[in-house]
């Protein structure tokens, strides 16, 4: 990783990261982060994306597997999965410092068509590499294009589309090209997760999510936990606890409320299921989280 590359993202998060270390950015799918201590474990349901870390460490969980990135590593992920992840390595003097971009499918089958690119099916969604110069690069072109905002709605399509050739390219790209393919195991899950995601909150049909997906119901099941790790109702039952979180985090909502607005109801059960996910009933693991984010 180049120190070029590290005093870009540096400069920019120091600027601009909000209270929770994140930097939005004006191309579109692009984050910076920084953060200068070791921070609580953050859980998300992520989309497909790629992770620059460029100074400092962090470990992700998608199912059973667990890796750790550093400073020069990349983290791939090629398929929306539920994450729990944790910088491990931070500091005032050397912080924690990322970038990050999602994956655009539609981009990646117009440029493997392009390659000639063949599909192969890959297994887990978690993927750990050495970043390629041409990726550090590229990224590095990105980030020098936010201090000229003029210059974004101009430039940003073909660096995107650059950053995105070079990863099929690269170590990635067998992993990644089974992303442009619309018949592809990892898209036409996908299909079935955009189901979820707009209507977690709504019963779930598992011949509706099979059909979206174009397959048989048992075909389906075995299909979607190799891609996410979890069945279609483990999916569905993290999403909605992910999002009662950041709902009562944004808006200071009571467990009861929280637990009804994301299709509970019961909310012992809410409370029960959220223990377990989080370690701590949602009122106390909350403010523990809210304190740790006002002391950061």
């Amino acid at each position: 990783m180049t120190q070029q590359l590290r005093d870009a993202v540096s400069r920019y998060t120091e600027a601009n990261a909000g209270a929770e270390g994140i930097a939005p950015t004006g191309v579109k799918g692009m984050t910076l982060v920084r953060t200068t201590a070791v921070r609580e474990l953050q859980y998300a349901i992520q989309r497909p994306l790629i992770c620059l870390v460029v100074q400092g460490a962090k470990q992700v969980t998608v199912g059973n597997e667990t890796l750790a990135f550093s400073a020069g590593d990349s983290m791939l992920l090629t398929a929306d999965a539920p994450t729990v992840s944790q910088i491990t390595q931070a500091s005032g003097p050397a912080p924690y410092l990322s970038f990050a971009l999602h994956l655009d499918a539609a981009l990646i089958a117009e440029l493997s068509a392009e390659m000639r690119a063949v599909i192969v099916e890959t297994g887990s969604a978690l993927r750990l590499q050495p970043t390629d110069a041409e990726v550090a690069d590229t990224a590095l072109r990105l980030i020098n294009l936010l201090e000229r905002p003029a210059a974004i709605p101009l430039l940003q399509t073909q660096l995107v589309r650059e950053m995105h050739y070079w990863l099929l390219a690269g170590r990635h790209g067998a992993a990644i090209r089974q992303l442009g393919f619309p018949d592809s195991h990892v898209r036409r899950i996908g299909r079935a997760i955009e189901i979820i995601r707009q209507d977690f909150a709504s019963p779930l049909s598992i011949e509706r999510l099979a059909s979206a997906a174009g397959m048989s119901a048992s075909t389906f099941h075995q299909r979607f936990k190799a891609v996410t790790s979890l069945s279609p109702l483990q999916f569905q039952k993290q999403l909605r606890l992910i999002e009662a979180r950041r709902f009562m985090l944004a808006k200071g909502a009571r467990p009861s409320r929280a637990a009804y607005e994301v299709g509970y109801e019961s909310v012992p059960q809410f409370t029960r299921e959220y223990r377990r996910l989080f370690g701590l009933p949602p009122g106390r693991e909350t403010e523990a989280a809210r304190r740790a984010i006002q002391a950061a």
